[in-house]
C-alpha cells in the first residue's frame, strides 16, 4: 500500500528539509504535516507550505505578500492553489493539510513553496506524482 503522507520540517535557516515530495497516484487523499524546528517567531521567520502547478507558483507568492501575516501571506481564493497550510513559527510548531490527491495528474508539473515574503527563492521543491 502506498504511503499517503509526508512530514516536512522547516527551519530558522529559511529551508525545508526536503526538495521533493512523491505522491503515489493510488492515494485518494494525501497529508502533508509541516513542522518547525527553529526558535524564531512566525512574524520574523514564519513558514507555510503551498502546493500548486509550477506555472502558478510565482503569482501565488506575489499576491500573498500583500495579504499580510494575519492572512498567512496567502490569498486563499486564488484558483491556482491546490492546497496550503497556515503560517507557523517557533510557538506553533506544526500544522497539516489534507487534500484530494486525485486532482493531481501523474507526470504533472507541481511545486511546493513558502509564501512568507522572500522565502520562495530558497523554500521550494518539486511534487512528483506517479
Amino acid at each position: 500500500m502506498a504511503e499517503c503522507s509526508v512530514t516536512i520540517d522547516s527551519t530558522d535557516q529559511m529551508s525545508f528539509n526536503t526538495k521533493e515530495i512523491t505522491i503515489d497516484k493510488s492515494c485518494k487523499h494525501f497529508k502533508i504535516k509541516l513542522t518547525y524546528s527553529g526558535s524564531l517567531p512566525k512574524n520574523v521567520m514564519g513558514h507555510n507550505l503551498v502546493l500548486s502547478k509550477t506555472a502558478d507558483m510565482q503569482g501565488i507568492a506575489t499576491e500573498g505578500m500583500s495579504q499580510g501575516l494575519d492572512k498567512d501571506y496567502i490569498k486563499t481564493d486564488n484558483a491556482g492553489i491546490i492546497a496550503y497550510t497556515k503560517m507557523i513559527g517557533a510557538l506553533e510548531k506544526e500544522t497539516e493539510l489534507v487534500f484530494d490527491a486525485s486532482k493531481l495528474e501523474a507526470g504533472g508539473d507541481y511545486r511546493f513553496f513558502c509564501t512568507f515574503p522572500g522565502h520562495i527563492s530558497m523554500m521550494k521543491g518539486t511534487v512528483v506524482v506517479k
